[in-house]
This record gives structure tokens, C-alpha cells and sequence, in this order.
């Protein structure tokens, strides 16, 4: 069954990004001088704040500015340590983690086992004017509570997949299954119900898709608790139903000591295959960002690894001027690498067939 109503023209997929989220800022401008502007962002994880701060302020130039706000640097100069940032034991995790080849074995503790503290309010700015764009935002609901933490999961599922959006976007994504339902990802601790959510305000999503699965504490919301973007970073496939058109980027390879193994243990998801399959599957624009971290090794917030204090430390550049060049340089790489991507055709994709949570698994989604 194919579907052939799509709500927007163009959707354009701003997934994770971490601290360098500026990046997406850049490459919307240089679509949008393009005339090929994305009608709705589906993002996760700091792409979230870029799409939030796209929603919120409708012109470019109001957009980079806030990108380098005063605001905007006192929010992440008040990211502190927890007292679980215990350099030697967060390295002892890791290598448990990286020796383990179980998928989500247990179910784990989101809610204390985490590194850094956020400031309460995220710096959105307010709404100025109509929005030119949609947002959807992706999120994960936990199915389990704090009384479960430590129990051996058994196969049972943990995240129910959470978009967060719009009337628009909800009537095209309503039965759908989570991406991650097909039976090519395993046995991993995602539902195959996909939860739509129309009632949470934009900004109150974004402080949910940064929620983390080793940073971040999970975020409460209306009292459920839910896991951030990090549970679908490439959701290609939701763009797909969203956008007769994909723009996304084409991403680095993740890091290997770190992410995967986490990804592995607390989602059960195998992150490698799922970054090949995004990078090369169901996109018509791709913006390739896969040196960002050469290229903006510095233009971030830094870990610090205070070896004699055994601590693992968030540093920003010691001055507001400073901040400032560094989110220039993030915003001038998105634009940059995004004009790069307008000068290519576009690769189109034919439909794919409509998944729904009352129908098998589909064993492959082919472009």
C-alpha cells in the first residue's frame, strides 16, 4: 500500500547535532535564500533548539543573532557536573559497555544515572511573528519507572517513539508504526506503537528531545517521563510521510567507545547499521556534514577531563566574543555545505509503502 498525500512540499530532518546545533541555523538560511526553504523541521536532540529558534523567529538574520545571544551563552555556562561525572567511573561504564554485546540487557536508570545538570528554562526566544515553518520534534516516552531501574528487561519493550507536532503533521503520522518497529533492527527496547503528540508546546518538546541517555536526566511531562531524540536520530523515514521532498544531512560516523555502546546497551539498538541505513536511504537533498567535527573541533562546549580532581567538566569559551565567533563559525559551515547541496540535483524517491501498527512488519523499506 502506498501513501500518496503529503502534507508539506519539503521537510528537512535536523537530527541530533549535539552542542554544534548552529549548523542547522546556517543551512536553513541557505535554503531559504534559495527559495527552497523546508515547510516543516522534524528534529531530534540539539537539532531541536535549532528548530525551535526557527519557529520562533521567522527571519535569518533574527535567528543567528540569537544563535550568539547573551542568553544563549549564560544557558550553557550553567551546565554543571553531577556527582556522577566521576571521570574514572564514567570510564569504567564505558568499557563495560564496549565489552558487552547485549542489547539493553537491563533496564537502566535514566533518572539518576547522569552526568550533567541543565538550567531549568532553555533559551527560546519569544514568537515574533507568524512562523514560516512547521516543527516536529522527536522524543521517547518511558514505559517503565523508577521502581523497575536494575530489573533484567527480558525482552520487554522500554521507549514508546513520541512525535511531537503540529494538526497538519499528526493526520499523516496517526498509525504509524515506530521506524525502528521492522524486524532489520533486532531486538531492540523500542515499542512498534508510535505515539503522536499535538497538545506539548514546541519549546516544552525541545527540552524533551535533549533529554539523554548519558548527559542529560530524562525530562518529566505531565507526569510521564521521556527519553530524548536520541531514540531516533535519523527518522527518515516520518520525513518521508511528512515531505514529497527529504533534505538531510549526511552524517559522520559515530564514536565508537562511546555512543554506539550506549546506544547498544540502553536502547538495544544497533547504531552503526542505522547510520548506514539513514545515510543512504529515502533522503532527495543531502547536505553532507561529515567532517563537522574536523572542521568545528573547537566551535563547541568542550569536555574537560580534570584527571587529579577525577572529573569530567563542561567548559565554555571564557568570554561572551568568543561564543559569539564560534556559533559564526557554525552557522557559516551549515550555509556553506548547504549551498554545496543546491548546487547537486535533487536524488528523488518514489513512495513507500504505508506501515501502520495493525500490519506485519515490513522487512524492507527500498527507496
Amino acid at each position: 500500500m502506498t501513501q500518496s498525500y503529503k502534507p508539506y512540499k519539503r521537510c528537512m530532518v535536523m537530527g541530533g547535532g549535539g552542542f554544534r546545533f548552529g549548523i542547522y541555523i546556517g543551512m536553513y538560511a541557505a535554503l531559504r535564500e534559495a527559495g527552497q526553504a523546508p515547510d516543516v523541521l522534524l528534529a531530534s536532540c540539539g537539532g531541536a533548539i535549532a528548530a525551535t529558534i526557527i519557529h520562533n523567529l521567522p527571519q535569518p538574520e533574527a535567528q543567528r543573532a540569537w544563535l550568539s545571544s547573551p542568553e544563549m551563552y549564560r544557558f550553557w555556562c550553567g551546565l554543571k557536573s553531577t556527582d556522577k561525572a566521576a571521570l574514572l567511573g564514567t570510564l569504567l561504564q564505558a568499557a563495560k559497555r564496549k565489552l558487552s554485546s547485549a542489547s539493553a540487557p537491563v533496564i537502566p536508570d535514566l533518572f539518576n544515572d547522569y552526568l550533567f545538570e541543565i538550567p531549568p528554562q532553555l533559551p527560546f526566544p519569544h514568537a515574533a511573528g507568524a512562523p514560516e515553518v512547521d516543527v516536529a520534534i522527536i522524543g521517547g516516552k518511558l514505559l517503565f519507572g523508577r521502581a523497575d531501574v536494575g530489573q533484567p528487561r527480558n525482552g520487554r519493550k522500554l521507549y514508546a517513539e513520541t512525535v511531537f507536532c503540529g494538526e497538519r503533521a499528526a493526520a499523516a503520522l496517526r498509525g504509524m508504526d515506530s521506524p525502528l518497529a521492522e524486524a532489520r533492527w533486532g531486538e531492540h527496547a523500542v515499542a512498534r506503537e508510535m505515539i503522536v503528540d499535538t497538545a506539548t508546546a514546541v519549546t516544552d518538546a525541545a527540552r524533551i528531545s535533549i533529554a539523554d541517555m548519558i548527559y542529560f536526566r530524562c525530562q518529566p511531562h505531565r507526569g510521564d517521563e521521556y527519553i530524548g531524540g536520541v531514540l531516533d536520530l535519523f527518522p527518515v523515514e516520518i520525513a518521508r510521510r511528512l515531505g514529497d521532498e527529504v533534505v538531510m544531512e549526511f552524517k559522520e560516523a559515530f564514536d565508537q567507545v562511546f555512543s554506539i555502546p550506549a546506544w547498544r546497551t540502553v536502547l538495544g539498538v544497533d547504531g552503526n547499521a542505522r547510520l548506514r541505513y539513514a545515510n543512504t536511504h529515502l533522503a532527495d537533498m543531502r547536505i553532507d556534514a561529515s567532517d563537522v567535527s574536523v572542521v568545528l573541533a573547537k566551535q563547541q562546549m568542550q569536555q574537560k577531563l580534570q584527571w587529579l580532581r577525577n572529573r569530567i567538566e563542561l567548559a565554555m569559551p571564557p568570554v561572551h566574543a568568543t561564543f559569539v565567533q564560534h556559533m559564526s563559525d557554525q552557522w557559516q559551515y551549515g550555509y556553506d555545505r548547504a549551498r554545496e547541496a543546491l548546487a547537486r540535483p535533487l536524488r528523488r524517491h518514489p513512495p513507500i509503502r504505508r506501515a501502520n501498527r495493525h500490519s506485519k512488519p515490513l522487512g524492507s523499506i527500498e527507496p
